[in-house]
């Protein structure tokens, strides 16, 4: 086990108060809970924060996702669990999770379209986005 390098909330309270009510309003946002918990369960996984991972497949099951399709996850390309706008919704988070290699491209964008209105794809990428921040912070205080 590793010891807590910096707390950063208490450090950088303000900062980190801004990553919690972006989340808050994610929360109250149009993307149902499931979809992001299950992008966060992805990012964090690409990422590989343990904590996250952990803390996401949780919350996954309390949004009643059955354990065998959280422990594919890793492999939703090729398991028959997802519908077609999980998958969407993972194709767009892996993509933007590795945006230096992919470079987001129209292949990962468009399929959202027949899936989510233009607010929750906003909300998506921002989504996206926040968790791979909370990734990052994670991963480097050793959380």
């Amino acid at each position: 086990m590793t010891t807590l390098r910096l707390s950063l909330k208490d450090l950088s309270a303000a900062a980190y108060k801004g990553l919690i009510q972006t989340k808050t309003a994610l929360d109250q946002g149009p993307l149902d809970a499931a979809i992001i918990e299950l992008i966060n369960l992805r990012v964090s996984q690409i990422n590989g924060c343990a904590y996250c991972t952990q803390m996401h497949s949780e919350l996954l099951r309390q949004h009643d996702f059955e354990n065998a399709k959280i422990d594919s996850v890793a492999g939703w390309r090729v398991s028959e669990r997802f519908s077609d706008r999980e998958r969407a919704a993972l194709a767009w988070a892996e993509s933007l999770t590795n945006v230096a290699e992919t470079a987001a491209p129209d292949e990962a964008y468009v399929p959202l379209k027949a899936y989510f209105s233009e607010a929750e794809i906003s909300d998506l990428s921002i989504a996206v986005a926040l968790m791979n921040a909370f990734n990052r912070v994670a991963i480097g205080a050793r959380l």
